[in-house]
C-alpha cells in the first residue's frame, strides 16, 4: 500500500491539525525555546519590603526625637535641681538677715545712750524707752509676736508653762499672773509665757 492511499484524506482530517513532534528545530537546527511556565516577578512582591524599610526609617527618626526630648528634659531636671540646692543652701547661710538687719538700729541707740558721760536719769529713761520701741518693732517685721495671757484667760498647756498653782477667786485653770512673756514666731513657740494658774476651790 502506498503512503498516499494509507492517508485519511477526508475533510475531518484533513482540518485537525496535527501536533508538532517534540524537539522540533528550527532552520539552524536549533531547539525552538518551549514558553515559560514559572510566573512573572509582580511589582506587589517588592512591596512589603519597602514598607518595612519605611516604618524602620520612621520607627529610627521616632526614637531619636524621643531621646532627644528625654536629654533635654534630664538636663532641665538637674539644672532646677542644682537651683534648688543653691536657694536651700542661701536661705540657711542668710536667714537671719532680714532679723539681723532690724536688730542694727537697736545696737546703734543702745551705742548712742552710753555715750552720752554725764546723762541724767531722765534721759537714760527716755532713752531706754525708745531703744524698747525700736526692738518691739524690729521683732513684728520679723512676725514675732508676744505671748502675754491676761488674767483669768484659760490656761493653754502649749504657749503657757505653769510654774505654780495658787489659790485664787477664779476659776480653777486659768491664768492668776504672768511671770515671764513667751514669744512666737509665726505658729512656733519660741518660748512659753511662765504663768501661775488658779487651783480648784
Amino acid at each position: 500500500m502506498s503512503l498516499l492511499n494509507s492517508w485519511d484524506w477526508s475533510p475531518v482530517a484533513l482540518e485537525r491539525p496535527h501536533p508538532a513532534p517534540e524537539n522540533m528545530t528550527n532552520p539552524e537546527n536549533e531547539p525552538i525555546p518551549s514558553p515559560s511556565t514559572e510566573p512573572a516577578t509582580s511589582t506587589t512582591d517588592v512591596q512589603p519590603e519597602t514598607s518595612a524599610e519605611a516604618q524602620l526609617s520612621d520607627l529610627q527618626t521616632r526614637f531619636t526625637e524621643l531621646n532627644d526630648a528625654f536629654l533635654r528634659a534630664r538636663a532641665e531636671a538637674e539644672n532646677t535641681r542644682r537651683r534648688a540646692e543653691e536657694e536651700v543652701s542661701k536661705a540657711r547661710k542668710y536667714a537671719v538677715e532680714s532679723f539681723a538687719e532690724s536688730m542694727l538700729p537697736v545696737k546703734d541707740s543702745l551705742e548712742a545712750a552710753i555715750s552720752i558721760p554725764a546723762a541724767t536719769t531722765e534721759q537714760m529713761l527716755e532713752g531706754v524707752h525708745a531703744t524698747l520701741r525700736q526692738l518691739s518693732a524690729a521683732l513684728v517685721r520679723n512676725k514675732v509676736v508676744e505671748i502675754n495671757p491676761p488674767p483669768a484667760s484659760r490656761f493653754d498647756p502649749h504657749q503657757h508653762q505653769a510654774i505654780s498653782v495658787v489659790p485664787a477667786e477664779q476659776e480653777p485653770n486659768t491664768v492668776v499672773a504672768v511671770l515671764q512673756k513667751g514669744y512666737m514666731i509665726a505658729d512656733r513657740v519660741l518660748r512659753p509665757a511662765l504663768v501661775t494658774v488658779s487651783g480648784s476651790a
